[in-house]
């Protein structure tokens, strides 16, 4: 599993001109997911977008946890991010989980996020053509990958 972790003042999600899901200060996260992910990529994955310490204490040092600042979480699958460039220059999708086997995954990860976190969660319509708004604060980007635990 592959996540974008982007600290943000405020996100939301627009389907069909609609918005669906929206938050406030606290963390945007873009979820890709592949075939062999399973329940402990869901569970470090849960615990680390919780528990990272990358919002400012009152001495501006990133010191504190979503959790600690009340921060609200917003997921989005995306499964552009399991994109191989390697050959060429249109990028290939095949690592990508098709949708009966992500939304599930997708799902699962949400619900654990949910009990990590202390605040509201939102997400995004899975499948669904998405306008992503944010206000990125910092910017705070962070890249983590469940098979590569660096």
């Amino acid at each position: 599993m592959r996540v974008v972790i982007q600290r943000v003042k405020f996100a939301s999600v627009e389907v069909e001109g609609k918005i669906v899901s929206s938050i406030k200060k606290g963390l945007l996260v873009l979820v890709g997911i592949e075939d062999s992910d399973d329940d402990s990529d869901i569970g470090w994955i849960a615990k680390k977008i919780v528990n990272l310490r990358i919002f400012d204490d009152e001495n501006a040092t990133p010191n504190l946890s979503l959790n600690e600042v009340n921060g609200e979480v917003l997921l989005v699958s995306q499964f552009t991010l399991h994109s191989s460039t390697k050959k060429g220059n249109r990028p290939s999708y095949l690592k990508a989980s098709k949708g009966h086997i992500a939304l599930p995954i997708f799902e699962e990860l949400c619900d654990a996020v949910q009990t990590e976190c202390q605040t509201k969660i939102g997400k995004g319509i899975f499948g669904a053509h998405m306008d992503v708004a944010l206000l990125n604060d910092g910017p705070v980007t962070i890249l983590m990958d469940s098979k590569n635990k660096e």
